[in-house]
């Protein structure tokens, strides 16, 4: 793996402090902001794989989808307003699988989609079989499989094992092929995901688990395998760069050994999220107060963990740097430990914690009220996990493409929410 080199500069999609200003001034802090010129060249270190399947949990602003639409992207869904947001960006589930519905479970309302849409199912329970069998003959599923192991960056994106809800467990494949042929469902692909964040050597255990646990021993007519998803990307300085290649190559190679077995060549699917859009985002807010407790200096911004949530609910990282009120760029001023928090009404409001919930700091200029803070590599489980906590209103994204910034997501507004609960 290469080491991560930062931009000292200012950030890693060379946004500039004018334009950010300019979008300050424009539409008023806080607010996201990605760059598409980022998530184009991050497909591009994944044109090897036959099909790029975009997880758009990470990110589902339609007018993302359409981008990854437009770059030749297929989209992953798990929910019927993931479905919904898809066909809106003009995916088509009569194109070539355009759409995989991938879940647990089968609420009512999404089946009954499923089925009038003739979306293919990535299907994660042996009840779903059952569910969509009874009504739906013939219709094109995949299985996702827990290979009774699984690993990732923190334990709650562990999505393998005896503790994980998440996939058919790899002992009961015989019991689901054998309700595939009941039914007269089409298999079509195996899907095995074990987490996010996955290391070399957790993906070896997961591709050697592929061909000789579960497509040795059993059999399964597929024409595609999926290498899942949870690739990472550098969030702290030290982190190390993904080598695509290489992650491609030890599929690749598993893909082989498969069709040497099956005597056909196989499709290999990549479900990337995190590492396609994390790296396009930012997500600017301002200073609102400072709090001098004991020996701590608390920087009170106009976030909270209602707008990004992975710090409070991981532990997890995000790199901070400043502006000043009047357009400084302060990366160069001496740092001192700061511990920054949100808003909210919860003590755990906090920016600079670790993963056991502990109050951490991190190193920050001096910066006074008013001054901006910019959070970095917030395009995944930014806005799409933003919530309307302590009656919050949702806050704009913008996307600049071609040098030009476009309102993708306008600022909620208070009475929108009290609409909802007046019935």
């Amino acid at each position: 793996m290469k080491k991560k080199i930062f931009d000292e500069k200012f950030n890693k999609n060379n946004i500039s402090i004018k334009t950010i200003l300019y979008l300050i001034k424009k539409y008023k802090t806080p607010f996201w902001l990605y760059c598409a010129e980022n998530i184009k060249n991050k497909i591009l270190q994944l044109k090897k794989f036959d099909i790029i399947r975009f997880a758009q949990k990470s990110c589902s602003n339609i007018n993302i989808l359409k981008l990854m639409r437009y770059e030749g992207v297929k989209v992953d869904a798990i929910s019927l307003g993931e479905i919904k947001r898809a066909l809106v960006a003009g995916y088509n589930p009569k194109n070539n699988n355009d759409i995989i519905f991938t879940s647990d479970v089968f609420e009512e309302c999404t089946l009954k989609s499923v089925i009038s849409l003739n979306i293919t199912v990535n299907i994660g329970s042996i009840d779903m079989l059952h569910q969509l069998g009874q009504i739906s003959k013939g219709h094109n599923i995949w299985l996702r499989i827990n290979p009774g192991f699984g690993h990732g960056h923190n334990k709650k994106t562990n999505t393998g094992g005896k503790n994980s809800k998440h996939g058919i467990w790899y002992k009961d494949l015989q019991k689901a092929i054998s309700l595939i042929k009941k039914y007269d469902l089409n298999l079509i692909g195996i899907h095995m995901h074990i987490g996010s964040g996955v290391d070399y050597i957790h993906l070896q255990k997961v591709c050697n688990s592929m061909l000789y646990n579960i497509l040795q021993p059993y059999m399964p007519k597929i024409n595609v395998i999926s290498a899942g998803g949870g690739l990472s990307i550098p969030y702290k300085r030290t982190d190390n760069i993904i080598d695509t290649n290489h992650y491609f190559n030890l599929w690749n190679k598993t893909r082989n050994s498969i069709n040497n077995f099956f005597k056909k060549n196989i499709k290999m699917e990549i479900e990337p999220g995190r590492f396609l859009v994390a790296e396009s985002g930012i997500l600017i807010c301002q200073v609102c107060a400072i709090k001098i407790v004991k020996n701590n200096r608390f920087v009170l911004v106009n976030i909270g963990f209602n707008d990004l949530m992975r710090p409070v609910l991981y532990g997890s990282y995000h790199y901070i740097s400043a502006i000043s009120f009047y357009g400084r760029d302060m990366s160069n001023d001496i740092k001192i430990k700061t511990i920054v928090a949100g808003p909210l009404c919860e003590a755990g409001d906090i920016f600079t914690q670790l993963e056991n919930g502990k109050i951490h700091f991190c190193m920050l200029p001096k910066v006074c009220i008013n001054d901006y803070l910019i959070f970095h590599d917030t395009g995944a489980y930014g806005a799409s996990m933003s919530s309307n906590y302590n009656s919050r209103p949702l806050i704009p994204e913008i996307l600049i493409e071609n040098n030009i910034p476009i309102l993708i997501r306008r600022r909620q507004k208070i009475e929108e929410l009290i609409n909802l609960e007046l019935c």
